[in-house]
């Protein structure tokens, strides 16, 4: 059997986050709202924000100043994404994990959870099942456990971009799973991975120990927080950050991912490619504390701060909220959400139209499949993309922001997001949602500025329709 890599630290590594501190700006007296909107401004001229001016908006609790916050990142988002809506499913690989987090139904002393880990005919027949509805873009989600290993990730990857189903092809493969050492980060790096994931659930120290019993590999704080800096030391385009809301106070944990963000700024030169911010949801063999709940409200305020915040970076929300939530946040910033998603082991194919509480690590918010949430999408006036060009074409990382930062990412991503949508519509939409997308297509070829650009993308548009050619790309 495999075993897991060693727990080797950056030579650098540090722990950034001061817990002292952090908590001292949130107990600050409430911001003038001059000074609110100064930082507001700042966020609109998409600079990044310091730590403590996250913390303005976050103590700025006034209805008025938050309906400024919203609408902040409302535009904020219109000018760095435009109204694309970047789609991906899950695909969850095995649940046997030697930790023992409170929160997971995959913990280790649950004697409910169903082990079980996908062999890689399993893994092919459940990215075919995702293929035949039209996913482009997945995330491989692992347990932590010895089986896991960099070599055996490696090749879950070489399998799924390996599967092909008629014009359907995986294109992009992000990983959610332990952290490495950096040699391990090289070897899924080799075999292609986008995105790098690792949640630090929590960045209060005494929430984070009490939530990761010692004596397990995820009881070691500074380990974990160094986890997607070692990524990036081994040559890891794009990492993921995320925290799981609900262990502690949410105010404190936005602090922490901007504390994150800015700290691989400064030390790599580019900030994370994502950031996820999931609510804990029930789970099987778990008793959840509703101490730090986060209500509705608070949940879309701290998206529109992370946005405010990190104006260059995407934000994921997840499949766990539900539908009307999701339609509502998703205007305070978002750029990612999952669609059709089922965290099942083996769930595309076996789990039906319910989901298996014993056999998924939490309980999802929504469950409908994908081509309902596209067609939303659409009606919402979003365009639906499985971009993956800028990848896979060397835009990432520094590169990724050297054309992000200035706005010329538009002219690559609105034709990019339009040549998938259509592929999508042509070959797995139900007729209402071709319909909805076709239209969608007009519209915003009619805002395009005339021109040989234009000109090319209307050609590319109708090969894809009429030709049958696929992965045309700006």
């Amino acid at each position: 059997m495999s075993t897991l890599t060693t727990m080797t630290l950056s030579p650098r590594a540090t722990d950034f986050i001061d817990d002292a501190h952090l908590e001292g700006l949130l107990s600050a007296s409430r911001p003038d709202p001059a000074h609110v909107r100064q930082i507001i401004d700042k966020s609109l001229a998409k600079e990044p924000l310091l730590v403590e001016e996250a913390a303005v908006l976050l103590t700025a609790d006034e209805p008025e100043l938050v309906e400024e916050i919203f609408q902040a990142a409302r535009e904020l988002k219109r000018r760095v994404y435009g109204h694309r809506i970047v789609l991906f499913a899950p695909l969850y690989v095995g649940s046997h994990c030697v930790n023992d987090c409170v929160y997971c139904a995959f913990r280790r002393s649950n004697g409910t959870a169903i082990r079980r880990t996908l062999s890689l005919d399993e893994l092919r027949g459940q990215v075919e099942a995702l293929e035949r509805v039209g996913h482009k873009r997945l995330i491989l989600v692992f347990g932590e456990h010895p089986q896991y290993d960099a070599d055996r990730i490696a090749e879950y990857v070489r399998a799924v971009y390996g599967v092909k189903v008629g014009h359907g092809e995986i294109r992009r493969v992000n990983i959610n799973a332990a952290p490495l050492d950096h040699e391990g980060y090289r070897r899924v790096k080799e075999a292609g991975i986008g995105t790098y994931q690792i949640f630090m659930e929590t960045y209060h120290h005494a929430t984070y120990a009490a939530t990761h019993p010692a004596g397990t590999r995820k009881a070691d704080y500074l380990y974990r927080l160094d986890g997607v800096s070692r990524a990036m030391e081994a040559g890891c385009d794009d990492v993921g950050i995320g925290a799981l809301f609900g262990l502690h106070d949410w105010r404190f944990e936005v602090l922490g991912l901007v504390a994150h963000a800015r700290h691989l700024q400064e030390r790599h030169g580019v900030g994370p490619h994502t950031i996820s911010f999931p609510r804990l949801r029930p789970a099987a063999g778990v008793r959840l504390d509703d101490r730090w709940r986060v209500s509705d409200r608070d949940f879309k305020r701290l998206v529109a701060i992370l946005r405010l915040s990190v104006p260059y970076t995407g934000l994921i929300l997840t499949a766990r909220e539900r539908p009307h939530l999701r339609r509502e946040v998703m205007a305070f910033g978002v750029s990612q959400i999952d669609a059709g998603s089922r965290i099942e082991i083996g769930g595309y194919t076996e789990a039906g139209d319910a989901q298996v509480m014993g056999r998924e690590q939490f309980l999802l918010g929504d469950i409908r499949g994908l081509d309902e949430v596209v067609r939303e999408l659409l009606s919402d006036g979003y365009i639906p993309s499985w971009c993956t060009s800028c990848y896979r074409l060397g835009r990432t990382g520094e590169h990724f922001m050297e054309f992000a930062i200035p706005g010329f990412i538009q002219r690559f991503c609105t034709p990019n997001a339009l040549m998938t949508l259509m592929e999508y519509l042509t070959d797995y939409a139900s007729a209402p949602t071709r319909a909805a997308g076709e239209a969608l297509i007009a519209e915003e070829l009619a805002h395009l500025p005339e021109g040989l650009h234009k000109a090319e993308l209307v050609r590319r548009l109708e090969r894809i329709r009429r030709g049958g050619e696929r992965d045309l790309r700006f």
